[in-house]
């Protein structure tokens, strides 16, 4: 999560049960807050809701504790194919219909794959709460896998990875340039996977990857809107409670290996501009640094891509883009909601007949700047407003509010953080950004890619490429 993208998404999470005695047919009562009303039924499924009732709809979401990450190598892409083959039917809904009900109903539906989790949704009027959880139900565990249905969803999954990676020269780059940043996490891979892989996956692989994970234990429903808790507590456990679990295997802890110096690398495409990454291998938030004093380190690496890149007022845009004019586009991106360490990025595009290396040199004197003066107060109460800004403006989104419970749930932090992000964010300090910038903005974090254009080059939208860094999270 970075700053300018707050307004768009802040992902928090909720609370774990631990210690409570429960009847095997009942759901659980777990700690609420005055938004957030949580059970657990006795098969280990979480039901979150948030009542609004601000208008007469709902946002309905299922959340799987499986993604990128969890894969290996061999079968990479394996759960983004399988969020496709979640739609090709069971025995009581054949292929298609799931979306065919949703429609006639008057709702949206759709599916997402990240490094971390898998989810699917549904928009759609109040009063059709119970039809969203009965489809869902069904298709957690009776999933029909038919071959010619794999094979052609495999097809579309490639052609997809075709359209969005491979003819596109900086997005090309940037999954490079993951592959390079890391030595040892998960995150090296590409949430769609690599070609190579996808064309040896199989059905049985579908089937096996959907048997271990799809289960109620590894699930949270999130229901957000014009709803009542109890209600929904009701029809989760009639239609979820009575769904068998999958013994989950217990994840060995993953830490990133060590690096030994600045690591470089170079993808020679036809392209018609070329584009800078830099990536520094930052923390990333986990339930033991909640409450800890490095918690506090995080959200000074969110007001510091703040300072780079929030907006027009920016550092990157103020001094690079209009200043200098060496650069067509520069941003900066750090996201601390993740399982595994992850990287704080900048990327940038420059102006015609700027060599390469003069952009990098002039990204690293801006860092240097922040390394050893003080940013002012103008620029920290800048950052810190759009925070509070984008606060309000999420209350706005149904979908949102269930996204920012529904994903760090997921990745197993505690929902409290939503509340206090604001505050914690108003108490950063300029000494604080600046010692963050000094620990972990250093040649030996640091991996830059370049993108070199080779002729016959299409791709020509510098602000897409400065702003691709901040958009690779899901599929």
């Amino acid at each position: 999560m970075n700053i300018k993208s707050i307004a768009a998404l802040l992902v928090v999470s909720t609370l774990v049960l631990g210690g409570v005695l429960y009847r095997s047919d009942d759901p659980v009562p777990e700690q609420s807050d005055e938004a957030i009303k949580s059970y657990r039924l006795s098969n280990g499924m979480k039901v979150l809701v948030i009542e609004n009732n601000r208008a007469p709809v709902m946002v309905s979401q299922v959340w799987y504790k499986v993604g990128a990450s969890y894969e290996h190598d061999g079968i990479t892409g394996i759960s983004h194919v399988l969020e496709h083959m979640m739609f090709k039917g069971t025995e009581e809904h054949p292929a298609g219909e799931f979306s065919e009900i949703i429609a006639a109903n008057g709702g949206e539906e759709n599916a997402f794959t990240g490094q971390d989790f898998t989810a699917y949704f549904q928009k759609i009027a109040n009063d059709r709460l119970e039809l969203c959880l009965e489809l869902e139900a069904d298709r957690m565990r009776n999933i029909t896998f038919d071959e010619k249905e794999f094979i052609k969803e495999l097809e579309v999954v490639k052609e997809e990875r075709r359209l969005r990676t491979e003819d596109k020269p900086t997005a090309l780059t940037y999954e490079r340039f993951n592959a390079v940043a890391y030595t040892n996490s998960p995150y090296r891979r590409p949430i769609v996977g690599w070609m190579e892989d996808l064309d040896t996956l199989t059905v049985d692989d579908a089937r096996k990857w959907y048997e271990t994970w799809y289960a109620p234990n590894n699930a949270t429903l999130v229901v957000a809107g014009d709803v009542d808790a109890e209600e929904v507590f009701r029809l989760a456990k009639q239609y979820f409670g009575k769904l068998p679990t999958s013994e989950i295997p217990e994840l060995k802890p993953r830490r990133e290996a060590k690096q030994y110096g600045t690591q470089r690398l170079t993808v020679e495409l036809p392209a018609k501009i070329p584009y800078l990454l830099m990536g520094y291998k930052v923390p990333n938030l986990t339930p033991e640094i909640v409450g800890t004093e490095h918690e506090q380190e995080l959200y000074a690496l969110e007001v510091l891509a703040g300072i780079l890149d929030g907006g027009n007022s920016a550092r990157l845009s103020k001094n690079l883009v209009r200043g200098q004019e060496i650069a067509n586009s520069a941003g900066a991106s750090y996201g601390m909601t993740a399982r595994h360490e992850t990287l704080f990025v900048l990327s940038a595009v420059p102006n015609d007949e700027v060599a390469i290396e003069v952009l990098e040199f002039a990204l690293r004197d801006e860092l240097n700047t922040i390394k050893t003066q003080l940013p002012d107060d103008v620029e920290l109460d800048r950052v810190k407003a759009q925070v509070v800004a984008a606060q309000v403006y999420k209350q706005d989104s149904t979908f949102y509010q269930a996204m920012e419970v529904g994903m760090l749930d997921t990745i197993g932090l505690p929902w409290k953080i939503k509340d206090d992000y604001v505050e914690k964010i108003l108490a950063v300090t300029a000494e604080q950004v600046q010692q963050v910038a000094n620990k972990y903005l250093t040649d030996d974090r640091l991996t830059v890619a370049v993108l070199e254009p080779l002729p016959n080059g299409t791709e020509d939208d510098g602000m897409a490429a400065a702003s691709l860094a901040g958009e690779k999270n899901a599929e």
